[in-house]
């Protein structure tokens, strides 16, 4: 906490693992600080397929592998190997410090919920 965490997650059931999440994103989400050196979180994000950004929506939105896999139909192993690319991709070390470089993108899950439908 006194490295500036939010808050921390104790690994329950899914639903309250998802609410808290979303709770903790919400709170950081004016403390989000872009991508450090010259790139923004926005050019970062460019570099991604069109797969690895819809791991990294799931990823946002608190899917797990599995979850996430079955909304995209592919295997969760899959989802894994995309999410450690995504990682790859971003320069980020762990999930949180991709989850703090989707949120200064613009990704959070109250956007992507609101997105309409294609």
């Amino acid at each position: 906490m006194k490295a500036g965490a939010v808050d921390y997650l104790v690994l329950t059931d899914e639903a309250s693992l998802r609410a808290r999440l979303a709770e903790a994103m919400a709170e950081c989400q004016g403390a989000a600080r872009p991508a450090t050196g010259d790139e923004t979180a926005g050019a970062r994000l460019a570099r991604l397929t069109q797969r690895e950004r819809e791991v990294l929506v799931g990823l946002v939105e608190g899917g797990t592998n599995k979850s996430i896999g079955k909304k995209l139909g592919i295997s969760p192993r899959t989802v894994e190997l995309h999410r450690a690319q995504v990682m790859n991709r971003l320069d980020a070390s762990s999930l949180t410090e991709l989850l703090q470089v989707a949120l200064a993108a613009g990704i959070s899950p109250s956007a992507v919920k609101s997105r309409p439908r294609a």
